[in-house]
């Protein structure tokens, strides 16, 4: 075998997003389009500017906040973890941008969309990781003294929620069960809002991509992507879980699994499903104008806006 050939063997490929080569290589067809910030809110109704939140592995994050707001008034905050099976897409990516600014206009929030470090070349847990150090970051700013201007003027970190979609639900529904868990120095978990969650299957099976992504994994053994055999699932650090699945979704089943789990768990909150027919999974990003789209983002933003 020549050289060539060796070098461009394929270690894995989840197309048309993602193919990893032997050698290292990584070739990424989505996510990796860049939209610039928006300063000005007057097109859209919500400025967006972009900031590191962990400098030490330079993990940063696009905030967005909704023209609306006034002077002194402080407005719940969303935590979001863009989807892309750990190993693609980025919140400065059209898609995720123009995602989240119309959630954000639509609820009337802030929000921290955070660029967490992909696998391969950073292999899981560190998405886990990054994605907890961002909580912490939005955690420093209890006080009023945290090192960006717009969460110390609006955020009210007594009303946080977190969302993702794909695998970034799955994040999401780990950084919680860590926050039933650890100490967030003054921040109140209220809601979680997992869209088409990336979880394992009723009878245990695991996707290749998340053996992948998680070389060092137990497979059907690890809570992260088996709440079923987590023994922290009851700690679970917040009141309200909305989970959302599409009928025609390859993950469907997973996210009724996921749902059924929690709600015999022991855990003390509230969780509920939402189910679109006749869709895919994450129609609601490639198709977000369609009437079951705006259903599903007007739903996620009546959770930041309820009690």
């Amino acid at each position: 075998m020549d050289s060539s050939s060796i070098t461009d063997e394929v270690s894995y490929e989840f197309l048309p997003y993602f193919r990893a080569f032997k050698d290292g290589r990584v070739e990424r067809f989505f996510g990796t389009d860049v939209v610039p910030p928006s300063s000005d809110s007057q097109s859209d109704g919500v400025a967006s500017k972009d900031v590191v939140i962990l400098p030490e592995t330079g993990v940063s994050a696009r905030l967005f906040m909704p023209s609306t707001i006034n002077s002194g008034q402080k407005l719940p905050l969303l935590v979001y973890f863009h989807g892309g099976a750990f190993c693609f897409g980025s919140p400065f990516c059209p898609t995720y941008h123009n995602y989240l600014t119309s959630l954000v206009a639509e609820a009337n929030v802030l929000a921290v969309s955070v660029d967490y470090r992909l696998a391969p070349e950073h292999p899981l847990p560190i998405a886990y990781e990054d994605s907890w150090g961002a909580l912490q970051w939005v955690a420093s700013h209890c006080g009023g003294q945290g090192p960006e201007a717009w969460l110390n003027d609006y955020a009210n970190v007594r009303r946080v929620f977190l969302a993702g979609d794909s695998a970034g639900a799955n994040i999401a529904h780990n950084i919680a069960v860590r926050a039933g868990v650890e100490d967030l120095a003054g921040v109140k978990l209220c809601g979680v809002c997992l869209v088409h969650p990336d979880f394992a299957s009723r009878d245990g099976y695991v996707t290749k991509t998340w053996l992948f992504a998680c070389p060092g994994t137990t497979g059907s053994e690890d809570p992260r992507i088996n709440p079923a055999v987590d023994p922290n699932l009851p700690r679970l650090g917040c009141t309200k879980v909305v989970v959302c699945v599409a009928e025609k979704d390859g993950l469907r089943e997973r996210g009724w699994f996921y749902y059924e789990t929690l709600r015999k768990s022991g855990w003390g909150g509230v969780v509920e499903i939402i189910e679109t027919q006749g869709e895919e999974h994450v129609f609601h990003l490639f198709n977000p104008t369609c009437e079951k789209a705006v259903t599903l983002l007007k739903r996620l933003a009546s959770l930041m806006n309820e009690g």
